[in-house]
């Protein structure tokens, strides 16, 4: 499933736009410069797209610092380090993609009680966050859902496969998926998690067409987890013959749609 460049590169230049403007509209007319951040919620090549919609907004705005910060390991605590971090460093504004949102949201309010604060990409949808800036990721998961029946008309067994299950945009996801495949001859055998582990990604890609050899599509929610899957299924000698459905645009992802691998 592919994500306009455009439309990533236009949302990070949106979120930069409204953490200057909101915080510009509650400081005195004093020309500061502002510091705001963008954090992600994992190292993914997704979030180049995203830098680069933050360095044009930077450049276009002209009166703010953007510092770009990924947690490397993609962890809740290395993350809460590197939004402390910030804090500390006195900025602005934050606009966060949170890792765990269900247990980050006491440690979120407290962030907006210091700063202003977004999230981005994945939602903290009951914390006090000013506003979400994103994809409605249940709707994509949705749109997915109607991408799974059309490749597979007869029905059949699909496996999910996302970083961390419990991140806002991946739980919206596959609850989209799950709703549009009801009462239909698609079976979900289960969600496979990697922790933003890309080798591990395809090793749970290809532990599934072992353990299932009938399974007949994997589901990728996440960015890495497409290629992930596309290598899995190369190497098993299964082109064409298990479906794959994926998210976002990677080059992989993209070259992988134009072989006709990728639904």
């Amino acid at each position: 499933m592919k994500l306009n460049k455009f439309i990533l590169t236009f949302s990070t230049i949106c979120v930069a736009l409204a953490l200057a403007n909101s915080v510009l509209a509650q400081t005195a007319p004093a020309k500061k410069k502002l510091k705001l951040a963008f954090v992600s919620n994992n190292a993914a090549n997704f979030w180049t797209i995203a830098r680069r919609g933050t360095e044009e907004a930077q450049k276009n705005l002209g009166n703010v610092d953007v510092m770009f910060r990924i947690p490397s390991t993609g962890s809740a605590a290395e993350q809460q380090q590197l939004l402390d971090d910030l804090l500390a460093a006195g900025v602005d504004g934050i606009a966060v993609s949170p890792v765990d949102p269900a247990n980050q949201t006491e440690a979120l309010d407290q962030i907006a009680k210091k700063t202003l604060l977004i999230t981005h990409d994945s939602d903290a949808p009951t914390s006090k966050r000013v506003c979400y800036i994103g994809t409605d990721n249940f709707a994509a998961g949705v749109e997915a859902g109607k991408l799974i029946k059309e490749a597979l008309p007869k029905g059949g067994k699909i496996m999910v496969f996302v970083g961390k299950s419990d991140a806002q945009n991946a739980a919206d996801r596959f609850g989209g998926i799950k709703k549009e495949l009801e009462g239909s001859n698609v079976k979900i055998i289960d969600i496979r998690t990697d922790d933003t582990d890309t080798v591990r990604a395809q090793k749970n890609a290809e532990d599934t067409l072992v353990k299932y050899p009938d399974v007949a599509c994997l589901v990728g929610l996440w960015s890495y987890n497409g290629p992930a899957i596309l290598n899995a299924v190369k190497d098993g000698g299964k082109a064409g013959k298990v479906k794959i459905v994926c998210f976002d645009e990677e080059a992989d992802v993209l070259n992988g749609i134009a072989e006709g691998v990728i639904y």
